[in-house]
């Protein structure tokens, strides 16, 4: 992804995912970094990298903080998933990027 990529993906600070709970009560960090990425990709095109520290709980208003990176770009960037609503065992998020970068 180019740096000019990187603008796209802070234009589009609000999107939708949904991930499975497997009967779980939380959603483990792994998964909701790639859950994130793949909305991310399906929103601009192309596929930043996320790395979420923490599971997220599986309920409504439940939030985690992550980190985006771009290949090729030095800079970080804040990420805050957001539980939006849980149906069966999918949970749905919001992904928000921070507008600037960290530190």
């Amino acid at each position: 992804m180019s740096r000019r990529r990187l603008p796209l993906l802070l234009a589009a600070p609000f999107l939708a995912a949904g991930l499975a709970a497997c009967g779980s009560s939380s959603l483990a960090a792994d998964d909701v970094a790639n859950g994130a990425e793949d909305a991310l990709e399906a929103e601009v095109g192309a596929r930043p990298n996320v790395d979420c520290p923490d599971d997220l709980e599986a309920e409504v208003g439940a939030e985690t903080r992550c980190t985006l990176s771009v290949d090729g770009d030095d800079q970080e960037y804040g990420v805050t998933v957001t539980v939006t609503s849980v149906e069966g065992d999918t949970a749905n998020f919001d992904v928000e990027v921070d507008e600037e970068p960290v530190g």
